[in-house]
């Protein structure tokens, strides 16, 4: 019985030694680096930890998050850090790449077409998420352009019975300047070549007629919770303070306010450990944890 019982506690030791390792084997590596991030050149290549159709969403963390890129980059650059950020988490994780027009997104270049076809094609992946999952809503994490363009889902589109909550780090909301969009441009290869036929870099400009639709009676729409992430030393969404929403279930958050060491601008904000912090914190808000006031780095991040 002796022999028996001690062989049936090994076997058991043995098990949670096995299980443990695995669980910590299962951890993805976090890329808090902008430089290496963005110099990814598989763009349809899904981001670490994303794209799991087989992944069901746990009790912890009920909703997939899916995570939408921004102007001239794709789901693979953008995400290194956060995709497996969330996937460490306990998160169902999906991204996609939209917006490709006049043949950019064969060199990566994404997010440049009509913002409202960019929308329609989230509706698309977002059923396509649900329906895989079984889950009910989704929760969107998006980033410059991919921050502002599923609101145009959620308020033309019927995106709002299908979303619960939308992060936005560095969101395109009420615009930016020429200057700015020139200077997104800038940091990205080959993206200036495609400012001619760039349909969303126009309808981003401040005072478009697209803006003035989406915004037009209010910034949100009832059911669905917001979150703004922004930096003030951003120089693509210029004044940094158009990031900003206002309304009911908004929460607007300025990195700077948290931690003076932050100095991260547009580029670096996917890759900055103090916003993806925020980004956790805005999807599960009875679990807030702060983040270490260390230094952020332009572009770099940190």
């Amino acid at each position: 019985m002796g022999h028996r019982l001690l062989a049936a506690t090994t076997a058991a030791l043995v098990g949670v030694a096995i299980a443990a390792a695995s669980s910590a084997a299962a951890q993805l590596p976090v890329v808090y680096n902008g430089l290496l991030g963005y110099a990814q050149a598989s763009p349809t290549a899904s981001p670490p930890g994303a794209n799991n159709w087989a992944c069901k969403p746990s009790a912890a963390h009920p909703r997939p998050v899916i995570l939408v890129h921004g102007t001239f980059v794709d789901m693979s650059n953008d995400w290194q850090a956060l995709s497996p950020l969330l996937y460490d988490s306990g998160y169902c994780v999906f991204a996609l790449d939209y917006g490709s027009s006049g043949g950019s997104g064969q060199l990566g270049i994404y997010a440049t077409g009509d913002i409202a076809q960019s929308a329609e094609q989230l509706a698309s992946f977002v059923t396509r998420v649900l329906g895989a999952t079984g889950a009910r809503k989704v929760d969107l994490v998006g980033h410059s352009q991919g921050g502002m363009m599923p609101r145009y889902y959620l308020k033309f589109l019927g995106g709002a019975a299908k979303v619960h909550a939308l992060v936005g780090l560095s969101p395109s909301n009420h615009g930016t300047t020429v200057d700015g969009l020139f200077t997104l441009a800038s940091f990205v290869p080959g993206a200036t070549a495609f400012f001619g036929i760039c349909t969303a870099c126009e309808e981003q400009a401040a005072g478009s007629a697209f803006l003035a639709k989406l915004n037009a009676g209010g910034d949100t729409v009832s059911g669905v919770r917001y979150t703004v992430i922004q930096t003030a030393n951003d120089t693509v969404v210029t004044p940094y303070t158009s990031a900003f929403l206002s309304g009911r279930s908004v929460t607007n958050i300025l990195l700077q306010s948290q931690c003076t060491l932050d100095q991260g601008d547009h580029l670096s904000m996917p890759y900055d450990h103090i916003a993806d912090r925020d980004v956790l914190n805005a999807l599960d808000p009875a679990h807030q944890l702060s983040a270490a006031c260390t230094p952020v780095l332009p572009i770099l991040g940190g």
